[in-house]
């Protein structure tokens, strides 16, 4: 019997490295995949900027000519198109001119706002594959945290046995037997909440991939556990600073509220319509001789007189517009180094302690268990400590697969904060 508590404590320990084989796993770089070709809020973010990317032609294209057909000076006691002289069949066109550089700056507001909306998709790319990387992580401890959890139980199974043996032959107490119990029910209870935590995690990357809720989410055994080492604030701010698409989109919106203050600066000035028109008539003149085809050419403009209640409220109001626009550049500026300072913290933290439970607790846990068991053997440690190690043997191994997630998805954070991926500055830091 005792020979198989060890060999059962040994499968624990182990189990870290006895994973399976990841044939057929969803892996992260699987799931980044899928998220880019299926997340349906992508996909509008992509459609709304190929709409947007339209509108510059066509804003920068001077107005349809306008055709006209006319009929002039009719007599209307007999409609006869030769009794007056004035009489004419008249065929026009006439065409709308803004004033110069208008059309220029219509087009140039356009672009920028389709530029802004790009840069919108490059950013929900951005966010999706953060919240892809962070919930893929997290999944993973999940998985991890489960297996960790039944062999437990498995392992505590076999305790009940032992103790509930030495109880029938007068060598241990009931006390033991309650004990191991107790902990086997409490792992059974925290097996449930970790399995309907998997489930909702599940249903979580299922919706950023674009599939149905209830799909299969089955992942790897085997994750990096290498944690790069990241740089310092000042250089994770320059990049962001040419990098993070957020901020590029407000700075398109700013151009184009600027072109938009030159745009109603440009409304103080006329816009004008030119016009031909050709006249058929017919008869004939007092002489006899037959009237003649007359032409008209036109020109006229439009006249802003009432400067004071529109243009000068509207200019005042593009002025406001690109005023927000600054603020909202300023605004979004604080929001990323907040993003970064706070990934930046959360990462080192959780790589300093995934560090530590891998090389220094998690090592020492295991030599106190194995201790714990041999002595327990030859009955120089009470059945209360060898519960007690093998517990907390457990809870750090659970934390160790926690941090190393939480790591991982404070990175994912830190990149998308900084809007590109950080592992060659990672290497090349490490390397000096």
């Amino acid at each position: 019997m005792r020979n198989k508590l060890m060999s059962m404590l040994v499968l624990v320990l182990l189990a870290g490295s006895a994973a399976a084989a990841d044939n057929g796993m969803l892996t992260l770089q699987q799931a980044l995949q899928i998220a880019v070709a299926n997340n349906p809020g992508l996909a509008q973010a992509g459609a709304k900027a190929r709409a947007l990317a339209e509108v510059p032609s066509q804003v920068g294209t001077l107005p349809d000519p306008v055709l006209s057909l006319n009929a002039l000076n009719l007599p209307t006691d007999t409609f006869s198109l030769s009794q007056e002289a004035m009489t004419q069949m008249q065929v026009g066109v006439g065409v709308t001119l803004p004033f110069p550089g208008k059309l220029g700056l219509r087009s140039k507001e356009a672009g920028y706002e389709a530029q802004a909306a790009q840069f919108g998709v490059d950013e929900t790319r951005l966010v999706l594959g953060r919240n892809v990387r962070a919930t893929w992580w997290n999944l993973f401890y999940l998985d991890r945290a489960v297996d960790i959890v039944r062999h437990n139980q498995d392992l505590l199974r076999e305790f009940v046995k032992i103790a509930e043996a030495k109880y029938r032959t007068g060598q241990g107490m009931q006390s033991d037997v309650l004990l191991a119990q107790v902990e086997l029910s409490r792992l059974l209870d925290v097996g449930i909440g970790l399995d309907a935590a998997r489930r909702s995690q599940a249903a979580v990357l299922n919706a950023l991939l674009g599939r149905p809720a209830n799909s299969a989410v089955l992942l790897p055994h085997k994750a990096d556990e290498k944690l790069p080492v990241v740089p310092e604030f000042s250089a994770l701010h320059d990049i962001a600073l040419q990098a993070r698409p957020l901020l590029s989109a407000q700075r398109e919106r700013v151009h184009a509220a600027q072109s938009q203050v030159a745009l109603a600066e440009k409304d103080y000035y006329p816009d004008f319509r030119v016009g031909a028109a050709y006249g058929y008539r017919r008869g004939y003149n007092p002489n006899g001789s037959p009237r003649a085809d007359v032409s008209s050419f036109t020109l006229s403009m439009n006249l802003p007189i009432f400067s004071g209640s529109k243009q000068d409220h509207a200019l005042a109001q593009r002025k406001a517009g690109e005023l927000d626009a600054q603020y909202g550049l300023q605004d979004r500026l604080v929001q990323v180094d907040s993003q970064i300072e706070q990934a930046l913290a959360d990462y080192r933290a959780d790589r300093e302690k995934a560090l530590l439970f891998k090389t220094g607790i998690i090592p020492q846990a295991n030599q106190t268990t194995a201790a714990m068991l041999a002595a327990y053997q030859v009955d120089k440690v009470d059945f209360l400590n060898l519960i007690r190690a093998q517990v907390t043997l457990y809870n750090y191994e659970t934390q160790y697969w926690k941090v190393l997630s939480a790591s991982w998805q404070a990175w994912a954070r830190l990149q998308a904060a900084v809007g590109k991926p950080l592992a060659q500055q990672a290497a090349d830091k490490e390397n000096q």
